[in-house]
C-alpha cells in the first residue's frame, strides 16, 4: 500500500513537471511568435530607426531659372530614456553653446504632452533644429560621449532672389491639425504654410526614407544595421515650373517699392501668370530657418499689412477700367451700337459729372479714349430701362439681372478654381441685395448709376482686372490665371483638375471687340496714356482714379500689346495715388516693354517709379 502511494505521488509530481513545462513552452511560444511586443522592445534597445527626410522638390520660373533650392541643416536628437543618471547635462550645453538653464527649459517643452503631441521617453525627441554644419561640428566629434543623443541631417529652403514671396510662400514647422489629418508628417516635420508651396505640398515634399541604426548596450551608435538591409531610400519631392518670369517679377516688384497695391501681368493665350506682385513685400529668405518665428510677427504686426497679398485678396471699385466691361454688355444687349453717341456737358454734366471737358455729342470709341462719366452712365441707363419696369419692377429686375450675368461672364463676382491660393471673390451685387435695401420697387437706374462707372457696390481683386483685359485680348475669352507649368497626372497628384487649362467664354459676340479695343488703342495714342505710349508695341489700355473714401483715390491700369496677337496683359493697382494716368499707366508700360523687347529704353522713367515714395504721403 505504501508503495502504491508513492508510486501515485510520482505520477502526480512528474504530470505538474510537465504541465509546469507546457506553461513555459507556451509562454516563450507567445511572447516569441505571437506577442511581438517582447521583441519590439528588445529591438529598440538595440537599433535606432532614424526618418531620412527627402530634399524638396525645387521651382523654377517659366524660363528655367531656379528660383528655390535645398540647403543642408541639422537637427539635434534625444531619446531621454536612454540619457541615464550620469548624462552630462554641462559638457553637453558647452558642445552646443547654450546654458543649463537653455537644456532645462528645452526639456520642459519637450516633456510636455499638450504641446508635444508626439512626445515619447522611448523615440526621439527633437531638442534643436535647423542648425547649420558649424552649430554641430563640436557635437559631431563627441557625439559617443552623449548617450541618447543623435544628429539628423534635413533640408531647409534657399531663395536666390529677393522676389516673389507672396508667390513662392513658406516652408514652416506642422501643428497638431496637420499631424491629426495627414499620418505623413511627424512632430517636428515641415510643410508648406502658403503660397506655391502649401498650394503644391502633396507633390513637393517627396517620400520620406528609414535608416537603421545599431547601438551598443550603453546607446551608442555602432553603425548601419546589418549593412543597411533594412534602410529605405527617400523619394524627393518633383519639381515645379512655375508661369512666372522672374525678370519680369524683380521689375514690378522694384517699381512698387514704397508703394501699396499690385501688379498682375497675364500671357492672355495660356492663362499663365506672368508676374504677381503685392506691396509690401519681403525677402522670402526672411522666413526661413531659425529666424522665421520673430521675422513672421514683424511682418504680422506691419501697419501696412505685407502679409496680405493684395493681388487677389484687396478687393476695389474698378472705376474707369470697368467702362469696357460696361460698353461690351450694351453691346451684346443691343442698348448700343459702335456708332451710338450720347451727350456730354463736361463738369456741369448730371447726375454724373464728366471730369473734364470734350467734344459732345460722343460716340463709343471717343467715350473710352475720353472716358466720358456722362456715356457711360447714359449707356447703363438705357440699357436697364430698355424692356421698361413692368409689374412690381418684375422686367426692370431681369435686364438688371441679365446684365449681371454678362457681368460674371468675365471672371468677376468670384473666385477662380486655380493654384492661386485665398482669394477673393469681388462683388457683383445681385437685384436681391438692391431689394433688400430699397425694396422691390424702390430703386431703380439712377438709383445705382455708380455701377455704370465702375464705383458703387463692384468690388473686384486686381487679379481679375488682368483677367479682364486678358479676355478682351483674347476677343472673349479666357484662360484661368494660373502660376504653375504641370502634366495633369501632377494636377491630380496635387489635388486639381486639368480643367485648369479650360478656356471661358465671356457672353459677348466676338464682333463687338474691336471696337472697344479701337477705344483702348485711343487711349494709348491720343488719351490718357499718349505720354506712355511706344507705338512700335501698339498698346491698349484704360486708365483708371478709383474714389477711396479712406482718403486719396487708387490709380489703376489696365491693358495688354501688342494689339494684335497679344502676349501680355497687365493690371496696375496703386492706393491713394492719385490719377490713373501719373502712376498706374507709366509702371504697366514699363513692364510691357520688358517683356516684349527685353529691355527698358526710357530709363529716366523707371527711376521715377522706382524712387517715388507714396506710402509717405
Amino acid at each position: 500500500m505504501t508503495n502504491d502511494r508513492y508510486y501515485s505521488r510520482a505520477y502526480v509530481i512528474a504530470g505538474l513537471v510537465v504541465l509546469v513545462s507546457l506553461i513555459f513552452i507556451s509562454r516563450l511560444f507567445y511572447l516569441q511568435v505571437i506577442d511581438q511586443s517582447t521583441i519590439d522592445r528588445a529591438e529598440r534597445n538595440a537599433l535606432l530607426k532614424q526618418t531620412v527626410y527627402p530634399s524638396r522638390g525645387l521651382i523654377s520660373d517659366r524660363n528655367g531659372t531656379l528660383l528655390v533650392y535645398n540647403q543642408p541643416v541639422y537637427d539635434v536628437m534625444l531619446v531621454m530614456r536612454e540619457m541615464g543618471k550620469d548624462f552630462d547635462t554641462l559638457a553637453f550645453c558647452k558642445t552646443l553653446s547654450i546654458t543649463p538653464d537653455d537644456f532645462i527649459s528645452r526639456i520642459e517643452q519637450i516633456s510636455d504632452r499638450r504641446k508635444n503631441l508626439g512626445f515619447s521617453r522611448y523615440t526621439p525627441q527633437i531638442f534643436m533644429s535647423q542648425l547649420k554644419k558649424e552649430d554641430i561640428s563640436a557635437l559631431n566629434e563627441q557625439l559617443f560621449l552623449f548617450p541618447g543623443v543623435s544628429i539628423r541631417k534635413r533640408t531647409l529652403r534657399d531663395y536666390k532672389y529677393p522676389y516673389a514671396a507672396h508667390v513662392l510662400g513658406s516652408v514652416g514647422e506642422v501643428n497638431a491639425k496637420d499631424i491629426e489629418t495627414d499620418d505623413y508628417y511627424s512632430a517636428g516635420d515641415y510643410s508648406g504654410r502658403d503660397g506655391i508651396e502649401k498650394q503644391y505640398e502633396k507633390i513637393l515634399r517627396g517620400d520620406k526614407g528609414v535608416e537603421v541604426l545599431m547601438r551598443d548596450s550603453k546607446g551608442r551608435i555602432q553603425g548601419s544595421y546589418h549593412n543597411g538591409e533594412l534602410d529605405l531610400s527617400p523619394n524627393a519631392g518633383t519639381d515645379i515650373t512655375l508661369s512666372i518670369d522672374i525678370r519680369l517679377q524683380a521689375l514690378a516688384e522694384q517699381m512698387m517699392q514704397n508703394k501699396i497695391g499690385s501688379i498682375v501681368a497675364i500671357e492672355p493665350s495660356t492663362g499663365e501668370v506672368l508676374t504677381l506682385v503685392s506691396s509690401p513685400a519681403w525677402d522670402p529668405q526672411d522666413l526661413v530657418g531659425r529666424k522665421r518665428s520673430a521675422n513672421y510677427a514683424a511682418l504680422n504686426a506691419d501697419i501696412h499689412k505685407p502679409l496680405m497679398n493684395r493681388a487677389v485678396q484687396a478687393q476695389y471699385s474698378p472705376g474707369s477700367t470697368f467702362k469696357l466691361v460696361q460698353a461690351l454688355i450694351g453691346l451684346e444687349m443691343k442698348a448700343i451700337n459702335p456708332k451710338s453717341t450720347y451727350p456730354c456737358n463736361g463738369k456741369p454734366s448730371a447726375p454724373i459729372k464728366c471730369t473734364h471737358s470734350h467734344g459732345s455729342p460722343v460716340d463709343l470709341e471717343s467715350a473710352i479714349e475720353q472716358s466720358c462719366n456722362p456715356y457711360f452712365w447714359q449707356e447703363f441707363r438705357d440699357l436697364l430701362q430698355m424692356n421698361g419696369y413692368g409689374s412690381s419692377n418684375a422686367a426692370f429686375h431681369r435686364t438688371y439681372d441679365s446684365w449681371r450675368e454678362h457681368v460674371l461672364s468675365f471672371g468677376f463676382g468670384n473666385r477662380f478654381s486655380s493654384d492661386i491660393p485665398n482669394q477673393s471673390a469681388g462683388s457683383i451685387p445681385s437685384s436681391k441685395f438692391y431689394d433688400k435695401i430699397y425694396g422691390k420697387t424702390g430703386w431703380k437706374a439712377i438709383t445705382i448709376r455708380s455701377l455704370s462707372i465702375g464705383q458703387g457696390e463692384i468690388l473686384v481683386t486686381p487679379l481679375q482686372l488682368a483677367n479682364e483685359a486678358a479676355c478682351i485680348a483674347n476677343n472673349g475669352y479666357y484662360i484661368t490665371p494660373h502660376l504653375a507649368r504641370l502634366t495633369p497626372e501632377l494636377l491630380a497628384a496635387a489635388g486639381l483638375d486639368s480643367a485648369l487649362y479650360d478656356k471661358h467664354y465671356a457672353d459677348i459676340s466676338i464682333e463687338h471687340f474691336a471696337v472697344v479695343k479701337a477705344g483702348m488703342e485711343r487711349v494709348m495714342t491720343k488719351g490718357t496714356g499718349r505720354h506712355y505710349n511706344i507705338p512700335d508695341l501698339a498698346m491698349c489700355g484704360k486708365t483708371g482714379t478709383v474714389q477711396n473714401p479712406h482718403g486719396k483715390d487708387h490709380a489703376i491700369f489696365i491693358g495688354f500689346a501688342p494689339k494684335d496677337n497679344p502676349k501680355i496683359a497687365v493690371a496696375v493697382v496703386v492706393e491713394n495715388a492719385g490719377y490713373g494716368a501719373t502712376w498706374a499707366c507709366p509702371m504697366a508700360t514699363l513692364l510691357m516693354e520688358q517683356y516684349l523687347t527685353d529691355t527698358i529704353a526710357r530709363p529716366e522713367l523707371f527711376n521715377s517709379m522706382t524712387t517715388a515714395n507714396l506710402i509717405a504721403q
